[in-house]
């Protein structure tokens, strides 16, 4: 190497330093895939509004629903790498976006660095008020004799609550027809108009209607009962114990983070889930803080889950649902 390069990459190296020694010096952008009013929407909003504060920039949550959030992940995944611009996302991430959308651009592997995780969440099985089924063993019976004619609503083709759907579906070996609306909020007051039979929801979005009486909720997705939810059945108790379908929320940047700007935003983002006053907002929408171990952990996770999601999203969706 010669003098002139060995300066470059000290210079390179030393401006990255400072850089992230004085990070953040402006408002930083969260990108989040789905509509407003959603469970994404909502943990976005509760979280960065304290970790804007922690970091002391604020956050700006941007919207960019469409093509099952690949547009959010999207313009993550070509922003600059230098921790202005964030994603919140799930584990779909690493590998089923690229399965479902054929013409997905980035590389779940390669493409961000994965920085942590924020909440997770059970999703609950809610029907319109007249479906005449009780809990849901009665509805996977309903469906066994009417096979595709029970409807269920999802935030978009592609998406958690549709791969919810498909999952159930393929799980307990029925057909129902899938009918995508364009965010949490029009699938779930759907399901209130009963213009379609169900929908598997996130608690921010079914809460509400279900609290009023537009819609009764069944069950949760998850194998053993959720400590947010006891009143609501578990899918072990409808017969299906190995069925246990969450939904993580998960902050990542673009690929090329400086480690320590990722250090900051970690250490910030602990520091605020562990918050007694976000953590009861949190739950109060139904979702539950779960920061992880570390950057590493996190990434390790991610890449794990991604495979065990990737295979269910092929088993239940087939051939898929490319766009």
């Amino acid at each position: 190497m010669t003098p002139k390069n060995l300066l470059a990459v000290v210079c390179t190296l030393a401006c990255t330093a400072v850089a992230a020694q004085s990070y953040p010096s402006k408002p930083i952008t969260l990108l989040v895939g789905f509509p407003p009013g959603g469970g994404a929407d909502s943990v976005a909003r509760v979280v960065s509004e304290r970790l804007g504060k922690e970091l002391g920039q604020p956050i700006v949550v941007e919207n960019k629903p469409g093509a099952g959030t690949t547009i959010a992940s999207d313009l993550a995944a070509r922003a600059a790498p230098d921790g202005y611009t964030l994603l919140l996302a799930t584990v779909s991430l690493n590998g089923s976006d690229q399965l479902l959308y054929k013409s997905v651009r980035y590389d779940g592997s390669k493409s961000f660095t994965p920085i942590t995780q924020w909440a997770y969440s059970p999703m609950l099985i809610g029907v319109r008020e007249k479906f005449p089924e009780k809990n849901v063993s009665g509805l996977v019976e309903h469906a066994r004799k009417n096979p595709g004619k029970l409807s269920y609503s999802s935030s978009g083709a592609g998406v958690i609550t549709h791969l919810a759907g498909a999952s159930f579906e393929n799980a307990f070996g029925i057909e129902m027809l899938h009918v995508p609306y364009k965010g949490g909020a029009p699938s779930i007051q759907a399901v209130a108009a009963g213009d379609v039979d169900m929908t598997f929801g996130t608690p921010p979005s079914v809460l509400p209607l279900a609290q009023a009486g537009k819609l009764r909720l069944l069950g949760v997705t998850t194998a053993e009962r959720s400590p947010l939810f006891p009143d609501l059945p578990s899918m072990k108790e409808a017969g299906l114990p190995d069925f246990n379908f969450t939904i993580s929320y998960n902050v990542y940047g673009p690929a090329g983070m400086p480690d320590d700007v990722v250090k900051k935003i970690f250490d910030a983002s602990t520091k605020v889930l562990n918050d007694p006053e976000v953590k009861a907002r949190l739950e109060k929408q139904g979702n539950i803080a779960s920061p992880s171990e570390s950057p590493a952990q996190f990434k390790a996770w991610a890449a794990e889950e991604g495979k065990k999601y990737l295979a269910s999203t092929q088993a239940a969706t087939k051939n898929g649902v490319a766009q």
